[in-house]
């Protein structure tokens, strides 16, 4: 039978699938379009030939048609075989299929092997097989061996070593067998956590190589740690060092600076949290703060009772990370004087000078921020006066002296509290320690019947102690701000004409009395230009006629007690002090002024306040029982006895009195002061003790609070009742 095609029915093939009969020509199934068996079919002649690639995606790569089969002829040397090149050549570097015709890959540009075309087939498939093996990312990447290394090549060798050249190890996840970064904690591909053992391996693995750095020793010696992996140790010192607001960040900034930059850094960054524990992050602040001119780290530092002499070790430099300002060795005595901060110098040098072994703890340390509004409140109460004399005041006049609380501490805290509040040496060369005569509290009726006793405060050296004295005497704090400095020079500046002649009339009688000798007007001139700029340079030592012009600064006499001959470190007689004595501010009005003086020490070229502890108010009327000859009744005020003779009974001298002033030194003292005589003959000044500004009676509180606490803690439970003053103290903690 025979159909339209011209075929006959029995030379139909049948369809595997749907059993349909196909004529001979058509190679699938015309029901199913199942392929037709090739059984008896020519191989050869069913070969589709290549498909041919035009230039325009040669750039894209060409597009490739695999033939289901592919035969050769095995009389030439030929074999079957099931692989999808097509005639093409495998790229030894990237493995991509190239057409024959190319002579570079067109991915990568790598140049096409030389090969006879013999074992061209069994060289590409063997190639195949070693390309397709899996990559192992842990394993040194091979070196170029020519020059021709092709650029992709070169980047995925580089992609394997860190910036330091060093190879990084990958790790494998064991869930997808994708490899992580060594930094990754997770799987990227599926998000499963890391495994411990890997990290260990890997570790173990880093150890074993020979091509890593490895961390810096003093690292390790200085923090007492183990030592970490071989990995390299980042030192940024040199990071820039005019960076603002490096105390602040130096905590969050010190995790940087410590912990190797390592592959896995989690044992480290534990050991870092223990580390912090034992940072002492007050010292480190001192540091900055001498650096940045702030004094308020420092002396929070040197009240929490810690050592001016401390030196910097190397982990807090690294610490620190300012190589140009902090080196190991350095104090913060080195560091004021390398970055000229006087006014800290001076206040380093007075707790290294001071005496006893402790550290030093006076109210404005306790209260550093109650201590800086006060500063404030007295530079805003400074006032210039109009007129001829153009001298600065004040326009209060408050006075300083210690709480009758203390007396109710018990005995080692309060020895404790006066060996941190007093100068112990300045004390004792005043009341006459060795063959010095005693310059104050000699009198026994006047310390223990009148309850006169005065007691040297500590302060600061290098110039700055008669401001901070007189500062102390009145508002219990330190001039740190300079304020009475400024007022000073302006005063001296402004109002010269006036303190020149008083000043020039006075020394020329005194060295004509005492040295027997005169000076020309040049001379004199030189030595007050020399007064003048002294007065203006914070640090600089001042004379006694900056002490007179303070008089008129505060409005009140000063009461100098001194030591007679200014003595040698070895204990020899250098010169003849002449700052004792009494300082009233003669160019006021005597009503313009205070009557209540204040008193001052002087020691070895050292000024200190003394000031009295409160007597308690039942002992008023006893004391008014032994005073006669007052100006003013004793009323119920606080007050305190202060004597205007030395221990021969001689008045105290009254400096820069001119020669008509001369003669009627008892009658000016009475003029300027509440002056009565003691049963024992006695000529004293009462010192009136009023209640103290809101602001000093907070820090006075705070402070005394320090000590309460530590009573409490010494004998618990603390069974007296606290006596508080009217006032209460804002701001107090626990932490203090």
């Amino acid at each position: 039978m025979s159909n339209n095609h011209g075929e006959d029915a029995e030379s139909k093939w049948t369809c595997e699938y749907c059993t349909y009969k196909n004529y001979p020509s058509s190679m699938k199934c015309t029901m199913c379009r199942g392929v037709k068996p090739l059984f008896g079919e020519d191989i050869y002649r069913l070969r589709e030939p290549s498909p041919q690639r035009c230039g325009s995606n040669a750039a894209s790569g060409p597009v490739i048609t695999l033939p289901e089969t592919e035969s050769f002829n095995l009389g030439h040397e030929n074999y079957s075989q099931n692989v999808p090149s097509a005639g093409k050549w495998y790229c030894e570097v990237c493995t991509y299929l190239n057409y024959q015709n190319t002579t570079r890959c067109v991915q990568c540009s790598e140049s096409r092997p030389q090969m006879t075309p013999k074992h061209n087939r069994q060289s590409t498939a063997s190639h195949l097989h070693e390309s397709l093996e899996p990559l192992r990312l842990g394993d040194p990447p091979p070196q170029p061996n020519s020059a021709n290394t092709s650029p992709k090549n070169q980047n995925n060798q580089q992609q394997q070593l860190n910036p330091e050249g060093q190879l990084v190890e990958k790790w494998s996840c064991a869930e997808c067998t994708y490899e992580n970064w060594p930094k990754s904690t997770k799987c990227i591909m599926c998000g499963h956590q890391r495994e411990r053992h890997n990290v260990q391996s890997q570790q173990q693995e880093r150890n074993n190589a020979s091509n890593l750095i490895l961390p810096s020793p003093e690292y390790h010696e200085v923090r007492g740690l183990p030592s970490p992996p071989h990995t390299p140790y980042i030192h940024q010192a040199q990071k820039d060092e005019n960076a603002s607001a490096r105390r602040s960040s130096l905590r969050s900034d010190s995790r940087n600076e410590l912990i190797p930059q390592s592959p896995n850094n989690y044992d480290h960054e534990r050991r870092l949290k223990q580390m912090k524990k034992h940072i002492d992050w007050c010292w480190l602040n001192a540091c900055l703060g001498v650096v940045d001119d702030d004094s308020t780290p420092v002396v929070t530092y040197l009240a929490s009772g810690g050592d001016p002499r401390r030196s910097l070790t190397h982990s807090e430099v690294l610490l620190l990370n300012r190589s140009s300002a902090f080196d190991v060795g350095h104090t913060l005595v080195h560091l004021a004087i390398r970055f000229k901060r006087e006014d800290i110098l001076a206040t380093l040098l007075a707790q290294i000078e001071s005496s006893g072994t402790g550290p030093k703890r006076v109210p404005s340390y306790v209260a550093p921020d109650l201590a800086a509004q006060i500063r404030r409140h007295v530079t805003n109460s400074l006032r210039i006066r109009k007129g001829p004399f153009q001298c600065y005041f004040v326009t209060e006049m408050p006075t300083f002296a210690l709480p009758a609380e203390i007396e109710e501490l018990p005995a080692v805290v309060q020895e404790q509290l006066l060996e941190e509040l007093l100068d112990r040496e300045a004390q004792n060369q005043l009341e006459g320690a060795g063959n010095e005569p005693a310059a104050l509290n000699w009198s026994l009726e006047i310390t223990e019947r009148l309850g006169s006793r005065l007691h040297a405060l500590w302060n600061r050296s290098a110039g700055d102690c008669l401001l901070d004295s007189a500062m102390q005497a009145t508002w219990g704090v330190f001039d740190r701000d300079n304020a009475l400095r400024r007022a000073l020079a302006d005063s001296l500046q402004q109002a010269g004409t006036l303190f020149y002649p008083r000043w020039r009339e006075y020394e020329a009688s005194q060295a004509s009395l005492l040295l027997d000798f005169t000076l020309e007007e040049t001379q004199w001139q030189d030595d007050w230009e020399n007064l003048l700029s002294t007065a203006a340079q914070p640090g600089s030592a001042l004379e006694q006629l900056h002490v007179f012009v303070l008089a008129h600064i505060l409005r009140r006499p000063i009461i100098v007690y001194g030591v007679k001959y200014v003595k040698s470190f070895r204990g020899e007689d250098i010169g003849y002090a002449r700052f004792e004595g009494v300082y009233l501010p003669l160019f006021w009005d005597s009503t313009f002024c205070h009557r209540s003086p204040i008193a001052l020490g002087y020691t070895r070229g050292h000024f200190s306040a003394l000031v009295p502890i409160e007597p308690y108010s039942s002992r008023i009327p006893a004391l008014a029982s032994n005073v006669t000859g007052s100006n003013s009744p004793v009323t119920q005020l606080q007050t305190t006895f202060m004597p205007l003779m030395d221990r021969e009974r001689k008045l105290l001298p009254i400096h820069f009195l001119i020669q008509s002033e001369l003669g009627r030194e008892e009658a000016i003292l009475k003029q300027w002061m509440d002056v009565c005589t003691t049963e024992g003959g006695i000529l004293v000044a009462q010192q009136k003790l009023h209640k103290r500004p809101l602001l000093v009676g907070q820090m006075v509180e705070e402070w005394l609070n320090h000590y309460r606490r530590l009573a409490q803690m010494n004998e618990a439970p603390f069974s007296r009742t606290l006596t508080l003053q009217d006032y209460s103290s804002d701001g107090d903690t626990e932490d203090e």
